[in-house]
């Protein structure tokens, strides 16, 4: 298969109409394409995408990379078409307006009239409340979301593009992974030595145990931040530690996906808060497990929370 077009503490206050005009969303070329900034409709809360040209690179690590896992290789050569990138990890603020409804309560508190595109998002499902407040007391404004399965931050993604006329979705590994690395192919995308990592990235050794503001380190060459920790991002694909040898050989090369068969495992990337230096490498792969929903009270378990996964969140794509 191949990618493409594939609350507690919560405010009504915060939330007003906006519109979004930026014409940079509308690019139908590569050339075309630039950075813009989303408007979430009805709201003032936004998000910055940035554009990632398309190329051809090498998916996972060499055998010589210090600290590699076995799943990172073979290294394989992979096509990945343009899309456009959120420049942050998905907040609070963003997540909030669809997992509470906020949208659609703010309107009925102040009679104000649907926006043209509303029937269609209001219509996509919303999660059930959750059993406790999922920040944790790490902090909520400006802050990645964390704890959502990744059927949640898919139908978020369902969500959003059907409010803003724009689809947006998660990102496959490789498209993770190609935009991580910007054109690099060491370690980390400034290099081979952990020892720099603070200046891009929080990670055990300096997060406090908590995960942090976005965008307080430095970003990488493509202008990505904390794409290295924070939190561990979801991706699209199914997680197979076998499946780089398996990719040219069934024809896969162009921009591959891994399409779920089972609930576990999927895959995350680019390591976390709560993780070591060797963690956050660009090759690393997560697989996700039942344990991360081990505190979960329902029966059966949410499909909507990790509730043990305070080091998972999601940044999402959008394909041109």
């Amino acid at each position: 298969m191949f990618c493409g077009a594939v609350v507690v503490g919560v405010s009504l206050g915060s939330i007003s109409l906006a519109e979004d005009k930026n014409s940079n969303a509308d690019a139908k070329t590569e050339k075309e394409m630039k950075p813009y900034k989303q408007t979430i409709p009805g709201t003032e809360v936004s998000f910055e995408m940035v554009a990632i040209p398309g190329g051809d690179f090498l998916l996972g690590s060499p055998d010589s990379e210090a600290k590699r896992n076995p799943d990172e290789g073979p290294q394989v050569k992979v096509k990945i078409e343009p899309f456009w990138m959120g420049k942050h990890e998905v907040t609070w603020n963003e997540y909030d307006i669809w997992s509470f409804n906020l949208d659609i309560q703010r309107r009925k508190v102040l009679n104000l009239q649907p926006l043209p595109l509303d029937s269609k998002s209001d219509a996509v499902t919303r999660p059930t409340k959750p059993y406790t407040d999922m920040t944790f007391g790490m902090g909520h404004d400006g802050y990645p979301a964390i704890c959502m399965t990744q059927h949640a931050a898919k139908t978020y993604c369902q969500w959003l593009s059907e409010k803003t006329g724009h689809y947006y979705r998660l990102p496959t590994e490789a498209e993770w992974e190609y935009a991580c690395r910007a054109g690099t192919k060491t370690s980390y995308f400034f290099g081979d030595d952990p020892a720099k990592l603070d200046e891009y990235a929080w990670h055990f050794g300096n997060s406090d145990e908590k995960y942090h503001p976005i965008g307080k380190k430095k970003p990488n060459p493509w202008g990505l931040f904390d794409i290295h920790g924070n939190v561990s991002e979801l991706c699209l694909d199914q997680y197979d530690e076998n499946r780089y040898a398996t990719i040219n050989m069934h024809g896969l090369g162009a921009c591959p996906l891994l399409a779920l068969r089972k609930l576990y495992p999927t895959v995350a990337r680019g390591g976390s808060w709560d993780d070591d230096p060797e963690a956050l490498r660009s090759a690393v792969r997560i697989a996700s497990t039942p344990d991360w929903k081990i505190q979960d009270p329902q029966i059966p378990k949410s499909i909507w929370y990790f509730t043990d996964a305070l080091q998972v969140g999601f940044r999402i794509v959008r394909p041109l």
